[in-house]
């Protein structure tokens, strides 16, 4: 399955009511808690939906890399409840002891003093290896891998210091992306965000059966490069770049709110550099999220 921004409205309802129907039962994807299958079900019904673009995912990755330290309040996010696509994928996890699989979205919402956030593979194919399903209808199209109970706090907290889960810390550079992606998708000048509304059928479906109909918020990194650009080694013949690449920006502490007394965490980019439309170049430190 290929999923698209206007397809997730769907792919949301139809994870709903296949995680309605493991109530009654154990969760056999997500460890942890009891009771969190209701709870990201609860989520999942209310949760703003957003996609991040190739560019964007990579920007992400690249820029939580150098994120110290975020807080998890719902001040801090952009929605209360959401669920992120992230085009292109945020990498490899252990989904048990003998399987890996690649973390493609990202749930969360609130929970008693702390904000969960849950893991998700994309469809059952990537969660079995690419083996085949045997019963693919009872499999839903998100399917939940771990979730990470996020302390809320009034001051940031350092993402060394998050608390591990069943004795293992999570995963630095995912939980991390999506605590960049929260400050950038709020960042106009950065990011470029357009709305789209689900398939016509699709959205008659869900309002027949009481389900969210909302459609998409697509993220995009709005270019920050001159198209013009020259290969600094092509020499007398101007050949142009063939790959586009994200030059290092940095985190500022930016002060906001009445008498620039508040401080949030601000991306200052330096550029993404390369021709449009070139593939994006991959670097050592982009190479662990990369499908």
């Amino acid at each position: 399955m290929i999923l698209r921004p206007r397809g997730l409205p769907k792919a949301r309802a139809q994870t709903i009511r296949r995680m309605d129907g493991l109530m009654s039962r154990p969760n056999p994807f997500v460890t942890g808690t009891e009771g969190v299958a209701g709870l990201m079900a609860r989520h999942l019904k209310a949760a703003d939906l957003y996609w991040a673009s190739e560019d964007m995912t990579a920007l992400a990755m690249h820029a939580g890399e150098q994120l110290a330290a975020a807080r998890w309040a719902t001040a801090d996010r952009p929605s209360p409840c959401g669920l992120i696509v992230f085009d292109g994928g945020l990498g490899m996890v252990q989904v048990h002891p003998a399987m890996h699989g690649p973390v493609a979205a990202l749930a969360w919402g609130p929970g008693p003093d702390e904000t969960l956030v849950v893991w998700h593979l994309m469809t059952a194919e990537q969660f079995l290896g690419g083996a085949s399903v045997p019963n693919p209808e009872a499999v839903p199209p998100l399917i939940g891998i771990r979730e990470v109970r996020l302390p809320v706090t009034s001051e940031p907290v350092p993402l060394d210091d998050l608390p591990p889960h069943e004795g293992m810390a999570p995963s630095r550079a995912i939980v991390a992306a999506l605590a960049a992606s929260w400050h950038l998708m709020q960042q106009p000048q950065l990011v470029d965000r357009t709305e789209q509304e689900p398939h016509r059928s699709d959205a008659r479906a869900l309002r027949r059966a009481g389900t969210p109909d909302s459609g998409v918020s697509v993220v995009a990194l709005r270019r920050q490069y001159v198209p013009q650009d020259r290969d600094p080694d092509a020499g007398t013949d101007q050949r142009t770049y063939r790959n586009r690449w994200i030059v290092s920006g940095h985190w500022r502490n930016q002060a906001h709110g009445p008498e620039r007394s508040l401080r949030r965490q601000t991306w200052v980019p330096a550029h993404m550099k390369g021709p449009e439309g070139a593939p994006l170049l991959s670097t050592e430190k982009v190479n662990v999220w990369r499908r």
